[in-house]
């Protein structure tokens, strides 16, 4: 997987350097109140530059950091519309137009009442929503239930510390992919220090530096089982 990542970054380097130019820009507008840490943030673009999804699903937008990543990436490919669904719709104020217009629909309200409004063809999913294990349960059942086999997907906050919280939105995700015989990859500081040496080793050869100038990444990154 770390080959195959440092290939990704070699691949996109100079797309991904205009990318972190203008998020850099956005972060300096003071209207996004960011999310995603810098490796987990690249790597989600450079997944999406990868697999060219034509339908992405995003739960969970809060201010946009992870959408405006997101449509980057569909921008770049040229290709791809994204679906976001949050309960609240701070969102539709801060993404600019250049990248939402004619990529992108926003669905406001509660993801249990709305789940049928999930493309049958999503080709990414992105969940970084309620971190609670109730809705963690949910989703698993009735949105993982949705989602092709094999589709690539990521869940935030998993690792901020070197196991998954009990009682956790992490810990149930991690049990769901354990009882499938689903491997994970992370670049979490706290669960796997070597992995994140490893791709920062990468960023350092190619002259890439982060948006935020932060490492925490408990975003974890799987194939839906």
């Amino acid at each position: 997987m770390l080959d195959f990542l440092a290939g990704l970054y070699r691949t996109h380097a100079d797309d991904l350097a205009t990318v972190i130019d203008g998020q850099r820009e956005l972060l300096a507008d003071g209207t996004i109140t960011p999310q995603l840490d810098d490796v987990e943030a690249e790597l989600t673009y450079l997944l999406l530059r990868h697999h060219r999804p034509s339908q992405v699903v995003e739960v969970g937008t809060y201010y946009g950091w992870s959408t405006t990543w997101i449509l980057s990436a569909l921008r770049d490919n040229g290709s791809g519309h994204l679906q976001s669904f949050d309960l609240v719709d701070h969102v539709c104020g801060t993404v600019p137009e250049e990248l939402s217009t004619g990529r992108w629909t926003f669905h406001r309200g509660d993801l249990r009442e709305t789940v049928e409004k999930v493309p049958a063809d999503t080709g990414y999913l992105f969940v970084d929503a309620d971190h609670g294990r109730r809705f963690a349960r949910w989703y698993l059942e009735h949105l993982f239930g949705r989602i092709a086999t094999g589709t690539p997907t990521s869940v935030h906050d998993v690792f901020h510390l070197p196991r998954a919280r009990p009682f956790t939105e992490g810990s149930e995700v991690l049990r769901h992919l354990e009882r499938s015989g689903t491997g994970w990859f992370t670049s979490s500081r706290a669960a796997a220090p070597r992995n994140l040496r490893a791709l920062d080793a990468v960023r350092a050869e190619l002259g890439i530096t982060g948006v935020r100038g932060t490492s925490r990444n408990p975003m974890i990154f799987f194939s839906m089982p």
